[in-house]
């Protein structure tokens, strides 16, 4: 992956809508080795999807939960069921494996309080292997964004 690339991969991740005309322009290439590059790109897995961004409010799902879940083991059995439970949950947007005392952070959405209690009673007891939940609600949000540095 290349300067161009990266600088393709950028104003994609600003607006994935853009035509590939305007992209062309915007990284100084002819629109046919522009969607070449775009194509090679994803068929090389490093532009995996094209999303929406969502007002978690204005859709109904106002509260954001982060949730530090602790296995009560680490067999591969139990590893695997509690992962393929979390990837089945439509209300975990994301779950990551963690170092520390935790062994997973789940980024959760509900409706309320309730709704989330919901969540942990029949969902997240229902695994079956989980030792502890700690959870922390989110109420404010200082940056968020997917678009990744560019420089490194």
């Amino acid at each position: 992956m290349d300067a161009v690339d990266k600088q393709i991969i950028r104003c994609l991740q600003k607006n994935a809508r853009i035509t590939n005309q305007d992209l062309a322009e915007q990284v100084n290439l002819s629109p046919s080795p522009c969607l070449r590059r775009v194509k090679a790109l994803e068929k090389a897995g490093i532009i995996k999807a094209y999303t929406l961004e969502v007002d978690n409010e204005a859709y109904g799902l106002p509260v954001t939960v982060f949730v530090s879940v602790q296995l009560e083991k680490h067999t591969q059995e139990v590893v695997r069921h509690f992962e393929a439970q979390i990837k089945q949950d439509e209300k975990v947007l994301e779950c990551f494996v963690m170092t520390g005392k935790a062994d997973y952070l789940l980024k959760v959405v509900a409706k309320d309080l309730h709704d989330y209690e919901h969540f942990v009673r029949h969902s997240l007891h229902a695994i079956g292997c989980v030792a502890s939940i700690d959870t922390s609600f989110a109420y404010g949000v200082v940056k968020k964004t997917s678009l990744l540095p560019e420089s490194y």
